[in-house]
């Protein structure tokens, strides 16, 4: 059981990672569009930066569970 959360655990750091750079590349672009003047452009990268952001929030929130999970099995 330990094994599969640790997995678990891994694979959403993995995704909390991912998502991290997603959102940061995306504020980039954002940033770059915004400077260059293109307004609906910078409005649908902020709305992907935005999604980016949220699903890493998600997958910190499911980190953070699992670890407490394995946490109270060791003990």
């Amino acid at each position: 059981m330990k094994v599969i959360l640790i997995i678990v655990l891994v694979a959403l750091v993995a995704m909390v990672i991912v998502s991290l750079v997603r959102g940061i590349v995306a504020f980039l672009q954002s940033t770059k569009m915004d400077l260059e003047g293109g307004d609906e452009q910078v409005q649908e990268m902020q709305l992907r930066q935005n999604r980016a952001m949220m699903s890493r929030i998600k997958y910190q929130a499911a980190a953070v569970l699992v670890a407490m999970v394995i946490l109270a099995i060791a003990s």
